[in-house]
């Protein structure tokens, strides 16, 4: 097991930041690499979940690289609003350039497609209305912040009634092999690897593990979310629960 110490709460925004600020440029080749080309599914089944429809107005929030903004913009069409949110401009950057680059490949093909609008924002502080936004999706997010209740709470609040949730997260693997063979890659292999690819030395790819042994299984974040008001909580294990999609309404 790593002996890798999670920050102490009142550090842990300006830790992870800097975090992600030194990994920013190659994260998205680490997310393939460490996850054999997987995360592409996962995201797409998580945007398939919210049921996105043209002119809806979608967050994504902790976006990062924009991931799932992208994938959104595709469902909500030239009439849509995607605004993918993240603390971290260096993350944002790398989104907005791909956002730019998607939207440049859709004019060509003469798609409808949303454009994703960056805004950096706390999690914790969503700077939008109450009840302005159709469909909320958290790729990798949430175990980052430094308060889970509040940033849920403030899912909800900006949620129109009726809104959908959906979280994408990694979890606690259903069979006991298979969650020791994770632990194994996740604490010993993966550090190594996700290092060597980013040349980072801020103790990320150590991090990360961390804290996901650290966030709740997929029944206690069931009850979590449930309990900052959403109603018809769910979840779907993906790769044994390596990873699991969590969604909810309000």
């Amino acid at each position: 097991m790593s002996e890798f110490t999670l920050p102490a709460k009142e550090r842990k925004q300006e830790v992870v930041q800097s975090m992600f600020t030194s990994a920013a440029n190659a994260y998205d080749l680490n997310n393939s690499v460490l996850s054999l080309g997987q995360h592409h599914r996962w995201k797409r089944l998580t945007i398939g979940l919210l049921d996105i429809l043209p002119g809806h107005v979608v967050v994504d929030l902790c976006g990062g690289t924009a991931d799932l903004s992208l994938l959104a913009a595709e469902k909500a069409a030239g009439t849509g609003l995607v605004m993918t949110v993240d603390l971290n401009l260096a993350m944002l950057r790398v989104g907005l350039s791909k956002a730019r680059n998607r939207l440049i490949d859709g004019l060509k093909e003469k798609e409808s497609r949303a454009r994703p609008i960056m805004i950096q924002a706390n999690a914790e502080r969503i700077p939008l209305p109450d009840g302005s936004v159709d469909r909320l999706t958290v790729g990798f997010g949430l175990r980052n912040v430094t308060n889970l209740d509040t940033a849920l709470s403030e899912i909800y609040r900006v949620l129109k009634p009726g809104g959908k949730f959906a979280c994408l997260e990694f979890s606690h693997p259903v069979n006991a092999l298979w969650d020791g063979l994770y632990r194994f890659y996740s604490f010993f292999i993966l550090p190594k690897i996700g290092q060597w690819i980013s040349r980072d030395s801020t103790g990320i790819y150590e991090y990360l593990p961390a804290s996901i042994a650290k966030f709740p299984n997929q029944e206690t974040f069931k009850k979590t979310i449930e309990k900052a008001g959403f109603s018809r909580v769910a979840y779907r294990n993906l790769s044994g629960g390596i990873v699991a999609i969590h969604t909810g309404e309000k």
